[in-house]
């Protein structure tokens, strides 16, 4: 077995983890997160929600289904490093085109592995995540408070608008498939694409619009409905889609938002974001849909929550008529979902396109079409 180069993960609490490099070699800063997936790390990777961000698996073994293209969620790996605590060498499935660590390589995402990843996990639990960096190569023999300080120059993820990093820069197109339901204006604030294909499948035509459109560029489409997706940074700091959000609840547009889209939504109706100690990342986290009383396992990623009544109906601080929390986190009753109840507008805080995931939520893609179903029924005098 060829022998690995050191590395070494800082925490800005000085914390230090030694292990091995894994992918890239050099210095990577940024939040550090863990996600409690047993399954579908390149989902993870190529998450844009992920962007600025360390992820460490605590599932123990990663790597042995490889890449494909198949299963990426966007145009290339987002986290700005990966740790795991065992790497596998070689992949072993018939799906793999190349391995993860070579992919890591060839995208320039410096990994760490070999480190005790139920340690670090609990450091995180503990004192809530926090900045860090992957050292390795060259870097990896710096001065360690040298490296100490790199990780504290480093931005918090609080205050962070990371939208444009990880939008589309011009808009595109999938069609809807079956009868169309019109179009669709999607706010790409760091869409999976498995999200574009559950809309287009209900039958949106999807047109996938940069995050600096405005809504006058909304308007032009003269679209049946509008959708945030989800999509990296603090809420508080992207004032300007909720400015927008504003306005199509001001038109009756109809509206449904995921993770991001769900605390813009927060925003708009006038309550206020915060930041969790540690989030919630992971395929496995279970959610009350109290509309119905059913429960289900959801595929989640966010570090930030809206904070809003949990357990009443209560007026929008903004003025748009009556509100009420639709789901919540069984785990730590986070705010999991939002419903306007005078306005068509509704959305989650979690993944329910499943990638990868499990399928409890995508009912939600079916909710979304029949409330703007009845809203062009009602539009048009029952013609539709």
């Amino acid at each position: 077995m060829p022998t690995r180069d050191r590395a070494v993960l800082v925490l800005e609490n000085g914390d230090r983890f030694p292990g091995y490099a894994w992918g890239a070699r050099g210095e990577t800063v940024g939040e550090v997160v863990f996600n409690t997936g047993m399954t579908g790390y390149q989902e993870t990777l190529t998450d844009p929600s992920y962007a600025g961000q360390i992820v460490v698996m605590t599932a123990p073994h990663i790597g042995n289904t490889g890449m494909n293209t198949d299963d990426e969620e966007s145009r290339q790996i987002w986290v700005s490093g990966f740790i795991a605590r065992d790497a596998a060498r070689m992949p072993s499935n018939f799906r793999s085109e190349t391995s993860l660590e070579d992919e890591l390589a060839s995208q320039g995402i410096v990994g760490l592995t070999g480190i005790d990843t139920r340690a670090l996990t609990l450091t995180l639990r503990e004192a809530g995540v926090m900045r860090g960096g992957i050292f390795s190569g060259p870097d990896g023999d710096r001065d360690p408070q040298e490296q100490l300080s790199a990780v504290r120059e480093a931005k918090h993820m609080s205050g962070a608008n990371l939208s444009a990093q990880v939008s589309v820069s011009e808009p595109r197109v999938v069609p809807g498939m079956g009868e169309s339901l019109g179009r669709l204006a999607v706010i790409d604030l760091g869409i999976k694409e498995s999200t574009v294909h559950h809309l287009a499948a209900r039958g949106f035509d999807v047109h996938i619009l940069p995050e600096s459109s405005t809504y006058e560029d909304i308007e032009a489409l003269g679209p049946v409905a509008v959708f945030y997706s989800n999509g990296p940074g603090d809420p508080s700091a992207s004032e300007r889609h909720v400015q927008i959000l504003k306005e199509v609840l001001t038109q009756r547009i109809p509206f449904f938002g995921i993770c991001f889209g769900n605390q813009l939504l927060g925003r708009a109706l006038g309550f206020d974001t915060y930041k969790l100690k540690y989030g919630h990342r992971g395929i496995n986290q279970p959610v009350l849909d109290k509309t119905t009383g059913r429960i289900e396992i959801t595929a989640q990623n966010h570090g930030f929550a809206v904070d809003a009544p949990r357990d009443e109906v209560v007026d929008s601080p903004a003025g748009f008529g009556k509100v009420e929390v639709s789901h919540l986190s069984l785990n730590d009753q986070v705010v999991e979902g939002m419903r306007a109840l005078e306005r068509p507008a509704f959305s989650v805080q979690y993944h329910p396109e499943a990638a990868a995931g499990p399928h409890d939520s995508t009912y939600l893609f079916d909710r979304f079409a029949d409330m703007v179903k009845d809203h062009l029924a009602t539009r048009t005098g029952g013609a539709n």
